[in-house]
């Protein structure tokens, strides 16, 4: 059973938003991983999209400020490698955030072999499939450039983990 502690604490951590891709909070991205409670108060983990991700300290100060705001004390935050995230754990609202945002979610696991045996992205403005691999790297590492061949516009493309 889930505490009511742990339930607002989940909430607390769930609003925090990812400052490179601000439309999408640590929970539509699959970061928040667990919310538990022991004797030493609340533990939030966290998982990094990749192990070098910057963002992460930032990340954890900001679970570490909605906590308390919410007058959730005492609580820590702690960085969990393993399992590795993958794009898997992005939820279905994040993905459509993501494209709202003119961000080409990645693909879903079905159709992730398709990615990569044809090298295509589809448009996230026009959802034209005729596009280009610009660059292994977009605006942030776990990005990549494309251009829109039909649309002419360029976007990232969330790279698949």
């Amino acid at each position: 059973m889930v505490s009511d502690l742990r339930r607002r604490a989940w909430q607390a951590a769930a609003g925090v938003v990812d400052p490179e891709i601000p439309v999408l909070t640590i929970e539509d991205l699959g970061v928040l991983r667990a919310v538990e409670e022991d004797d030493r108060g609340i533990e939030v983990r966290i998982t990094p999209t990749y192990s070098g991700c910057p963002a992460m300290a930032v990340i954890a100060l900001e679970v570490e400020l909605a906590l308390a705001r919410a007058g959730i004390a005492p609580a820590r935050v702690t960085t969990v490698l393993a399992p590795a995230w993958t794009t898997d754990w992005l939820s279905a609202a994040g993905r459509d955030k993501l494209r709202s945002y003119g961000i080409a979610p990645p693909p879903g696991r079905a159709s992730r072999r398709a990615l990569f045996d044809s090298e295509t992205s589809s448009c996230p403005r026009c959802g034209s499939a005729d596009t280009s691999l610009l660059a292994e790297f977009g605006s942030t590492s776990c990005k990549s450039l494309w251009r829109c061949n039909a649309c002419r516009e360029p976007f990232d493309q969330f790279k698949c983990h």
